[in-house]
């Protein structure tokens, strides 16, 4: 069975913990990992990017795939192909989908119409690979295991959001201080809350 991730909610706390473990090895040794050799991942960038753009291909590469880079113009993803249909063809020509899109049921509709795996390297709602990345910086300083105070200041956007969906599943105490009108996504902020894995505040002075 495939799994993919668009969201935390596809992985649980043990999971989330060994793909940590297995990305501190792999940044210690990176090309002793191949888990890639002989295959190839799409990525599909509705949204234009550096960091995620490169970092990707890189990683690609090092595990020993290919990348297929397709942007908007050359997909036409919800223009000229529909969501369902760019699943599908990618599908039989690659064994990866990776997705920066403009909204979050797109990655959702990839996900399902797909019959390969899909991550979501960034969508309007959130934001997983970015906050694997921050949760490994901070295992990496001893911190993640303590309960860390993590302080975001600014819009509740997609980053917001993540760490919120992380909080559900690692304990934590999560702070975002946002102006008015511009709070986390309402849904994903009270799953998480309900969960009492993590505490979490939302603030309108950052002080």
């Amino acid at each position: 069975m495939k799994r993919d991730l668009v969201s935390f909610q596809d992985l649980s706390a043990a999971e989330i913990g060994d793909i940590l473990a297995l990305a501190a090895a792999m940044k210690q040794s990176p090309l002793s990992y191949r888990p890639m050799e002989g295959m190839t991942a799409a990525m599909i960038f509705e949204k234009p990017s550096l960091r995620t753009h490169v970092s990707f291909e890189v990683g690609i590469s090092q595990m020993g795939g290919h990348a297929v880079y397709l942007n908007q113009q050359q997909i036409g993803l919800s223009t000229r192909e529909s969501v369902e249909d760019v699943a599908e063809v990618l599908s039989r020509y690659n064994d990866l989908i990776i997705a920066r899109t403009m909204r979050h049921d797109t990655i959702e509709r990839l996900a399902s119409a797909a019959s390969v795996p899909v991550i979501n390297a960034l969508s309007d709602l959130l934001h997983p690979c970015q906050l694997l990345a921050d949760a490994l910086t901070l295992r990496e300083r001893g911190l993640l295991e303590a309960t860390p105070k993590v302080v975001f200041v600014g819009d509740g956007n997609n980053m917001v959001n993540s760490w919120i969906e992380l909080a559900e599943k690692v304990s934590m105490h999560f702070v975002v201080a946002c102006p008015k009108g511009y709070e986390p996504d309402a849904a994903i902020l009270a799953r998480a809350v309900a969960t009492g894995v993590s505490r979490i505040e939302v603030s309108h002075d950052p002080m």
